[in-house]
């Protein structure tokens, strides 16, 4: 389980354009990885398109926003292309950054439990720490509450 205050997991994934995205390269930027279940599904397509309508907004305070899922890059791909997104989708199809992060639990649909990526948060300050966490995150509106709380880091710092 991550803690606010805590140093980020490093990761290095592919993006949806092939290439290599490290938190490392991130480092002196406020960085929103945000994880969703699967690309080109309409809640995952509600969150992505909230967030690259609010970009503009995150570039202005010196934030990155990345989406994560596990997903593979050619997925990833036409999502991106087809949403017209303009920021990162990150390919993780090994669970190896989602678990570290703890987006990987137990869910329940329909009565049934199962093993699943859970659209959830994390926000990494210029440092590499951990600034914010949302363990769970609605798909409408998430990118304002993200925005909001950026906005009152900022004041704060």
């Amino acid at each position: 389980m991550l803690n606010v205050g805590e140093s980020a997991p490093d990761f290095r994934l592919r993006g949806e354009d092939g290439k290599e995205v490290s938190l490392a390269g991130l480092r002196g930027r406020y960085v929103v990885l945000y994880f969703y279940p699967k690309a080109s599904t309409p809640g995952c397509t509600c969150e992505a398109n909230e967030f690259r309508d609010r970009k503009r907004d995150f570039d202005k305070l010196g934030a990155v926003i990345l989406g994560c899922s596990a997903d593979h890059v050619e997925a990833q791909a036409r999502f991106h292309d087809k949403q017209n997104l303009n920021f990162n989708l990150l390919s993780d199809p090994e669970f190896e950054v989602i678990e570290a992060y703890g987006a990987r639990r137990m869910k329940k649909f329909l009565g049934k439990s199962f093993l699943g990526i859970v659209r959830s948060t994390v926000l990494i300050g210029p440092d590499g720490n951990i600034a914010k966490i949302w363990e769970t995150a609605s798909a409408k509106g998430h990118a304002a509450e993200v925005l909001a709380a950026l906005k009152e880091l900022k004041k704060s710092a």
